[in-house]
């Protein structure tokens, strides 16, 4: 049996490595996501192009002009007069925010009345005005709690510290590069595998490897295990450029890891055989891989945290395997979390894989038959 099995492998690893497309296929994908994840896709606000209205002209707002000249987040490039100049500003997306000292600031200051700042947000990317409007608060908080020592006369000093665990630096790419594995080792064995068993079909070889000695279990292992390899030989590609080029710590166990990446794959081999019964060429293939893959990318958490999703969709997720692998990707890798923590997950993995594998052989036997 092993025999026959290891002669379909060494056949569909020649004819991988020999064929254009499924080259691409085999080395592209991880590239790109990894570069696109890793340099591109940047969520980060480090440099803030802001504009500065001052309506007071004192030394107190010319002081807060400079707490957030001093910082190492804010570039004030504009200094408009009037209100005009703000709306073209942010009209044209010059300036991320305007900060605007409203007459009598420093008067309130002195007198210890209630002051304010005006802060107004360019909001288009929700995200990054979220962090701009937060980011500008703080410094202005910081501000009054530094002029304004006779209005805490008598009241307790009562200072907030905050230490952020597990990606101390809060860099985007901590949290995107390992979910890239996750995305990776689907994408690259789903097609894959659908792509060489639609291929035979193709070609009309299909005929001729079901009038051999190979049993249909033989020729599904023969052509599913060498993609497997793939899918393995990938997160290990991703895994060691993470951290040499990145600097992503691994704080977890890389042999936890790896198994957790073997029971995925059992779930993507699975979908790859189930869409090679109901495609006839390799077009079909690749629109059904991307039809069934974007659905589980969007509903992963990969991106989109599945918190802020409906309650419904949030429950959908549970049917998604990405989900669970994703979590134990970026729980390996950010928080050193061990199977004590992860074997939820893993125990879905187990589950989702072993159906899927089994549903999917079922009905390819049936269609050799």
């Amino acid at each position: 049996m092993w025999a026959r099995i290891l002669v379909i492998v060494r056949k569909e690893f020649r004819q991988a490595l020999r064929e254009p497309r499924m080259r691409v296929l085999l080395f592209l994908p991880p590239l790109i996501q990894l570069v696109l994840f890793g340099y591109a896709v940047n969520l980060d606000v480090d440099e803030i192009h802001i504009a500065w209205m001052d309506q007071d002209h004192t030394p107190e707002s010319r002081d807060l002009l400079a707490a957030f000249q001093g910082s190492n987040r804010f570039q004030v490039i504009a200094m408009p007069g009037r209100d005009d100049d703000i709306q073209s500003l942010l009209d044209r997306g010059k300036v991320q925010a305007v900060v605007r000292v409203l007459p009598n600031f420093a008067r309130d200051i002195l007198r210890g009345r209630t002051t304010s700042v005006q802060i107004l947000v360019e909001g288009t990317n929700s995200n990054t005005a979220a962090l701009v409007s937060s980011y500008a608060g703080s410094i202005v908080s910081d501000f009054a709690v530094k002029r304004l020592p006779a209005a805490r006369a008598g009241i307790p000093d009562l200072t907030a510290r905050t230490r952020v665990w597990f990606n101390p630096d809060l860099k985007s790419r901590n949290y995107f590069v390992p979910g890239v594995i996750a995305n990776i080792i689907m994408m690259v064995t789903l097609m894959l595998t659908a792509l060489a068993i639609v291929r035979e079909k193709e070609i009309g070889t299909m005929e001729q490897l079901m009038v051999t000695p190979i049993r249909p279990i033989e020729l599904m292992i023969g052509k599913t295990l060498p993609f497997a390899v793939v899918g393995l030989l990938d997160v290990a590609l991703i895994t060691t450029a993470a951290f040499v080029i990145f600097r992503i710590p691994i704080r977890g166990s890389l042999l936890l890891l790896v198994g957790n990446a073997a029971l995925f794959l059992l779930t993507s081999l699975g979908a790859g055989l189930f869409i090679s019964t109901i495609s006839q060429t390799q077009q079909q293939a690749m629109m059904s891989s991307f039809f069934f893959a974007m659905p589980c990318f969007m509903l992963s958490g990969f991106a989109f945290p599945i918190q802020n999703m409906p309650i419904e969709v949030q429950y959908l997720t549970f049917l998604n395997p990405l989900r669970y692998f994703v979590e134990i990707v970026r729980g390996i890798f950010l928080k050193g979390t061990g199977f004590a923590v992860l074997w939820p997950q893993t125990l879905a993995l187990a589950i989702y894989g072993i159906a899927m594998v089994t549903f999917s052989a079922l009905r390819f036997h049936k269609r050799l038959d």
